[in-house]
């Protein structure tokens, strides 16, 4: 991987670890997460609007993402609820790598230097080296459970989209129509919410629209780069928004421990560097 895509992805990891924190820290998380998909719906139109259709060949891409989409949105909200950030995320994070990488491998013969190879195992241990430093072992089964399903709906997407938006002939095209199905979601939340006679503080919107920009941002740089990278590495080399994530815990939401988690991304960060040789 050449330090061009490296920095892109390591930039795409900080938004998606601040939005992430974003998210644990409001309590209105639905309808955060309304905001958020609806921002990318709109987003989508644009991108629609100043792109050419996908290639035929990608569109059951988009339709496995699109589908896999719905279930994640489900499952972070369910994570952040019963979770914290330094448990949920770098479990659900850390598996998505590996199962990136096997994918690619399987599908479309994707493989890896030994070196990269050897960066994917230092990330991935690092990762879960996070996570456990949490207590995961000791967390309720569901929290758990909940952050491994959105790790395998992350590896899942990921390996769709990487491979997609290499058959569509136009990144953003692909893009577009990947974020405006996402409409169903705010309009699901919206309607829920109606019935329930509840509504949206503008504080919500607001932060989920921020939210949104940066997740939008932080996908589509991900996305780009895998036009130009192997899979596998973009995949590893985004999960090192751990790192970020984990110094939000400590600094903003006072979780420790802080040497265990230290020492973690100084292996993570190991592994980056290993990656970004390989290539």
């Amino acid at each position: 991987m050449t330090a061009y895509a490296l920095g892109i992805v390591l930039f795409s990891a900080l938004l998606h670890a601040g939005w992430n924190a974003m998210l644990k820290s409001e309590t209105d998380r639905a309808g955060v997460l309304g905001a958020v998909s609806l921002f990318h719906a709109f987003a989508g139109v644009v991108l629609i609007l100043m792109s050419p259709i996908p290639a035929p060949e990608s569109w059951p891409s988009i339709a496995v993402s699109t589908i896999v989409h719905y279930g994640y949105y489900l499952l972070l909200f369910r994570a952040y609820r019963f979770g914290d950030l330094s448990q949920v995320y770098p479990i659900s994070r850390g598996l998505a790598p590996a199962i990136v990488a096997f994918s690619a491998w399987l599908l479309i013969g994707e493989t890896l230097a030994p070196l990269a190879m050897a960066g994917l195992v230092a990330i991935v241990t690092g990762i879960f080296l996070l996570a456990l430093q949490r207590g995961a072992a000791a967390a309720p089964r569901s929290t758990v459970g909940f952050a491994v399903l959105l790790g395998l709906c992350i590896g899942t997407y990921s390996t769709a989209d990487g491979i997609g938006i290499r058959l569509s002939g136009t990144a953003t095209g692909y893009m577009g129509w990947l974020f405006l199905f996402e409409a169903p979601v705010p309009l699901y939340i919206a309607l829920h919410r109606r019935r329930n006679r509840g509504h949206f503080a503008p504080r919500t919107l607001i932060m989920g629209f921020l939210g949104g920009a940066a997740a939008v941002t932080a996908y589509g740089l991900v996305l780009y780069v895998k036009t130009i990278a192997p899979l596998g590495a973009v995949s590893a080399v985004r999960e090192s928004s751990v790192i970020i994530a984990a110094l939000i815990g400590v600094i903003a939401f006072g979780e420790r421990p802080w040497k265990g988690r230290i020492l973690a991304a100084v292996i993570v960060a190991g592994g980056v560097i290993a990656l970004s040789l390989s290539g």
